[in-house]
């Protein structure tokens, strides 16, 4: 594929394949959700040296994704490369409600399996957003998608990197979900700032209304309120970077308002389905 049309890079030996994921209706996809992935399969395959993404920036594509840790990819781009970071990492506390069954998205199933994704740990976020603070670029901002126990780990860790927080946006999901002592219907989005950027619409609330997508990735954001976050923050032509993009939502936003996306993930299963959906007009 050529760089105008975006590609793959994998941090281990085989290839990407491509026509291992297709739309959900068809039987490649059914294949593709009974076929379990195994995490200690992923763990065993030796890694390729680490990729470069300051190539893909160089190279002017559309889009490209990676498999790899979120940290060292980081590393990889350039100092006040990016316009907007946007992710959703596999906080620690996932585990926690998995453990007490207070989410099925977790729990081992052909649909969501556990194995699907690592937990990033608490004790990582730190160099975490060092990082990102380094490769944005100055009046900028930041979106993580988090909950309601996790935030209260981020929010200093990000205002040690050097970061601004503004607040946090609630993500409505209109029904309710799984957990007790009141049961959850939303998430938090926390809204920070390198610099000074205005946004673009200042009469958008701080409560974002959308139903969450079902039978998707495991945690898997809609398009839609990725969308929002990008369209608010950014302007055509921007370069949007999502180092935990699961299944690439945020990658999809990113392409359909006419901006560029990189994104990175460690599941091998993760970044097949991202390669299919980004190259797919719509997603």
């Amino acid at each position: 594929m050529s760089a105008l049309h975006g590609r793959t890079e994998t941090a281990r030996p085989r290839s990407v394949r491509r026509d291992a994921v297709n739309d959900s209706s068809s039987p490649e996809a059914a294949r593709f959700e009974l076929t379990p992935f195994s995490f200690g399969e992923e763990q065993s395959r030796p890694r390729r040296k680490r990729p470069d993404a300051r190539s893909a920036l160089e190279s002017g594509a559309r889009y490209r994704v990676f498999e790899h840790d979120a940290v060292e990819w980081l590393k990889t781009l350039p100092d006040e490369s990016v316009d907007l970071v946007l992710t959703d990492p596999p906080y620690e506390s996932l585990e926690k409600h998995r453990a007490i069954g207070t989410t099925t998205r977790l729990s081992h199933s052909k649909a969501s399996s556990n194995d699907w994704f690592r937990i990033f740990p608490n004790e990582r976020f730190p160099e975490l957003f060092r990082e990102i603070h380094r490769v944005l670029a100055r009046d900028r901002h930041f979106y993580l998608f988090t909950d309601a126990e996790t935030m209260f780990v981020v929010k200093p860790a990000a205002e040690s990197a050097g970061f601004r927080f503004w607040k946090p946006l609630v993500w409505d999901k209109q029904k309710i979900g799984m957990g007790y002592h009141y049961r959850s219907r939303y998430e938090l989005i926390l809204f920070f700032e390198k610099g000074k950027r205005k946004l673009v619409d200042l009469s958008v609330p701080d409560v974002i209304e959308h139903p969450r997508v079902h039978r998707g990735y495991p945690t898997e954001k809609p398009v839609a309120v990725s969308e929002l976050l990008i369209r608010q923050s950014t302007e055509p032509g921007h370069l949007v970077v999502d180092p935990f993009m699961g299944s690439a939502s945020s990658g999809v936003a990113a392409l359909s308002l006419g901006r560029r996306f990189l994104g990175t993930d460690i599941s091998r299963a993760a970044v097949e389905l991202a390669e299919k959906r980004l190259s797919t007009p719509g997603g």
